[in-house]
């Protein structure tokens, strides 16, 4: 009995347990699976996504090592045509300031060779004729202004213009004194100026002229003297209160002074005298040194201005 009880439960418990096993997996069991699954395809996606992403990196910066390589390797042909042109225009440049210094040296050369150059005996008779008839001409005239003279000094005592007349009678004194100085016996075989060629012309009135070193001088002299009588004749009108006219000047009109019949002509002369005058009037109207200045008393055109005056030019 005891032993039938036995089997019978032993039955029973075999039984139970094949029951069990045969069953489905519990809800929870289901759960715990299914979310295992989506873990590890999440996981294998992030690993592929990262493996793409390191792929996608080595290719660029493959690629980006490939185009540097080969920029070294083949440069742009535009910018080597840039640099080309930059060469040939400093070359070019370079040239020009080459040819500039040789043309420059030339004329330098060509310059000495005829300052040290004599005209030829014919040349200098030529010149001697010239300069001789010029000189009897000159005092000529310089005798006929003596009238012209008294006539400027009446007239401006009976304007009562006391400065402008002690101006003119100053003048008259210089010229005076200038003639006193004249040689009657020059020696034109030892001066320089009738042996020596021409290196500057200028230009006056629609004509160019030809012109040695010392002939120069003298054309400098006269915008300078001018300059010096323009600068007293504009004082003595402003001291009389007279209003300015340098054209009515006696000394403007005769612009003579420090010419002695040599060199040039008076007519050469006077002109550049005038120049001259003009602008020192104007100074010595208006109390200043727009043209010239004034060093210890002794007054002088500024060299930009006569050399705009003159435009001698080289040849």
């Amino acid at each position: 009995m005891d032993l039938h009880i036995s089997r019978s439960l032993l039955v029973a418990l075999l039984a139970s347990g094949l029951a069990l096993s045969a069953s489905p997996p519990s809800q929870a069991q289901s759960g715990n699976s299914k979310h295992d699954q989506n873990a590890e395809a999440e996981a294998k996606a992030k690993k592929d996504a990262k493996d793409a992403k390191d792929a996608k990196h080595t290719k660029d910066t493959k690629d980006k090592a490939d185009r540097k390589g080969g920029d070294h390797a083949q440069p742009d042909p535009r910018a080597a045509q840039q640099d080309a042109r930059k060469n040939d225009q400093r070359q070019a440049q370079a040239n020009k300031q080459d040819a500039k210094q040789v043309e420059k040296q030339v004329k330098a050369d060509d310059k000495a060779d005829r300052r040290d150059r004599r005209l030829s005996q014919q040349e200098q008779r030529k010149l001697i004729r010239q300069q001789q008839a010029r000189v009897t001409q000159y005092r000529q005239y310089r005798s006929s202004q003596q009238d012209a003279a008294r006539r400027a000094a009446t007239l401006l005592d009976s304007q009562n213009r006391t400065a402008q007349s002690r101006y003119v009678s100053n003048y008259q004194i210089e010229l005076l004194r200038q003639q006193q100085s004249w040689n009657n016996n020059f020696n034109y075989d030892n001066d320089p100026y009738f042996y020596s060629a021409p290196i500057y012309r200028y230009q006056r009135g629609g004509s160019y002229y030809n012109v040695n070193q010392y002939g120069a001088n003298l054309l400098k002299q006269a915008v300078n003297a001018g300059y010096q009588e323009g600068i007293q004749a504009g004082r003595a009108d402003r001291m009389d209160r007279w209003r300015a006219d340098y054209r009515n000047s006696f000394a403007y009109q005769d612009a003579s002074y420090g010419y002695n019949g040599y060199y040039l002509s008076r007519d050469d002369y006077s002109y550049y005298f005038r120049q001259g005058f003009q602008r020192g009037y104007e100074d010595g109207y208006n109390s200043r040194y727009q043209y010239g200045r004034n060093s210890s008393g002794s007054y002088s055109i500024l060299a930009t201005i006569l050399t705009s005056i003159l435009g001698l030019q080289s040849y």
